[in-house]
């Protein structure tokens, strides 16, 4: 009984805490420009006596129109030189000191990349996720779910050092740092989470979640889904049935709406959702409310954002934009600069705003992650709201993943665009289904339509996979589990001849 009491005071004493914070958010996300611009001189007066800060004369600039003129937007390739000097042991390359981590991730193009952490950044991932939950708890007045079992699906919390600097996957660093207060009711154990198989960890984690009260489950859409899959496999249950008192699913890396259906028909029943947009670069958004679309962009805490309009990326002097110049509706490669030492640094992705007051974006897709084969330039947030109305036209139609490439030059017929789909549950009409989707990707992409309608593209094509077809995909690039996840769309036929494999 004693147990449960203790249990008990997280959910009473997160109440007036998640007010406080609340008051704050408030504070700095009404007056977007006044906290954007203290990011922006807190950054340059710690980082001026730096290598980089001295290579772009930090010390001459006095507002954001001098640093855009003397700090030219950057890639992982452009920013390498630096990271490389601090990988050799070298300090006050890009920030103060020597990072407290390095962030270890693979690039489409850069092979691994080693993201710096400092001792300023780590507040910035650690905070923003406990306040993505204290949103949550002062909207509803609902706070329960940090009574019971918490499961963070995640990369193994053990690291390495390179140059006397702890590395590792964002998430096992950010495991480290879970609050004490958490760690009595957090799964798995460490020595789980070291488990660098995938599929032995997640047969470890079943075993050591299925007699808890599980009540937060947190992870990427598609792995949590395997982990309801073989818990539903090993009991025979609805995992409502499994965790009865489950009523918080944290997720972020993908769109949910893909897997929105299958993952709440394996639960038994919808459970309430936050959605979060970490990464290596930085926290960057939290779902904020319930009721209002997209995800609070995080302006004070230590990151100060650019935007260039996503048709400008690849031209030689893009239009960069601070946080005034935005408009609603339109996208936007995302730079940011941040007390991690990042400075001009284009993540790769594309935001669009939903809305001003305050500050909310959707994730629209990936810059270079896009299929022009034949100029339509075809993006991830178009094919997922293609395949969403799709499926409402289809409602019997349940999705495990998929991906979109072109086929320029196929056996027969005409080039297309080649939707590679495993199904749970298959439209009882594929043909028609294909023809909705066809007709709801050229509704939302006019390039794509003209294609179709001018007889140099033909109707797009799909390939219903196997089951366990991106699992097993998955398991042979030696990326099964953790935050991994295959592209939405690419603009050539890498993965998508990997796939057909397992049509």
């Amino acid at each position: 009984m004693a147990y449960f009491c203790v249990m008990g005071i997280r959910s009473v004493l997160a109440k007036p805490f998640a007010a406080y914070i609340h008051k704050q958010t408030l504070q700095w996300s009404s007056n977007p420009s006044l906290y954007q611009k203290k990011v922006f001189q807190s950054l340059m007066a710690q980082a001026g006596h730096t290598v980089f800060g001295k290579d772009h004369g930090f010390s001459d600039i006095r507002q954001y129109e001098d640093f855009r003129k003397q700090v030219p937007v950057k890639d992982y390739e452009a920013l390498k030189p630096y990271i490389e000097r601090v990988l050799q042991g070298e300090e006050n390359i890009l920030w103060k000191g020597k990072p407290a981590y390095f962030a270890k991730t693979s690039g489409t193009t850069s092979g691994t990349k080693y993201i710096p952490i400092t001792k300023d950044s780590i507040p910035n991932h650690i905070q923003s996720a406990r306040n993505a939950l204290l949103s949550y708890v002062h909207e509803t007045g609902q706070g329960n779910f940090l009574d019971g079992g918490l499961i963070f699906l995640s990369g193994s919390p053990e690291l390495q050092e390179k140059a006397g600097i702890k590395t590792g996957r964002l998430s096992g660093i950010v495991n480290h740092h879970v609050p004490q207060y958490l760690r009595s009711n957090q799964k798995p154990s460490y020595a789980t989470n070291c488990i660098e198989d995938w599929e032995e960890k997640l047969d470890k984690i079943i075993d050591e979640t299925l007699h808890v009260d599980m009540t937060l489950i947190s992870g990427i859409p598609p792995w949590a889904q395997m982990y309801f899959d073989r818990m539903v496999a090993k009991t025979g249950k609805k995992i409502k049935d499994v965790f009865p008192n489950f009523s918080m699913f944290v997720y972020g890396g993908v769109n949910f709406e893909p897997y929105r259906a299958k993952l709440f028909e394996t639960i038994g029943q919808k459970v309430d959702s936050i959605e979060t947009y970490p990464a290596s670069e930085g926290f960057i958004a939290y779902q904020d409310s319930q009721h209002a679309e997209g995800l609070l962009l995080l302006l004070n805490t230590g990151i100060f954002f650019e935007f260039i309009p996503a048709e400008e990326y690849f031209n030689e002097k893009p239009t960069r934009l601070c946080i005034d110049e935005v408009e609603l509706g339109k996208n936007y490669a995302l730079i940011i600069n941040s007390n991690a030492g990042l400075w001009g640094y284009s993540i790769g992705d594309t935001v669009k705003f939903v809305s001003k007051k305050p500050h909310r974006i959707v994730v629209s897709g990936r810059i270079k992650h896009f299929i022009s084969a034949f100029g339509e330039h075809v993006i991830g947030e178009e094919v997922e709201k293609a395949m969403k109305a799709t499926i409402e036209k289809f409602p019997e139609t349940q999705l495990v993943e998929f991906t979109v490439a072109p086929n320029v030059a196929p056996k027969e017929g005409m080039p297309h665009h080649e939707w590679l789909i495993e199904f749970a549950n298959p439209p009882q009409d594929l043909d028609a289904f294909s023809r909705e989707l066809d007709n709801n990707l050229r509704q939302f992409n006019v390039y794509y339509d003209d294609l179709i309608a001018g007889n140099i593209l033909r109707t797009l094509v799909i390939s219903s996979l196997r089951k366990n077809a991106f699992i097993d995909y998955m398991k042979a690039q030696g990326k099964l589990g953790g935050q991994n996840k295959v592209p939405r769309l690419s603009n050539d036929r890498k993965i998508a001849e990997e796939l057909r494999l397992f049509v």
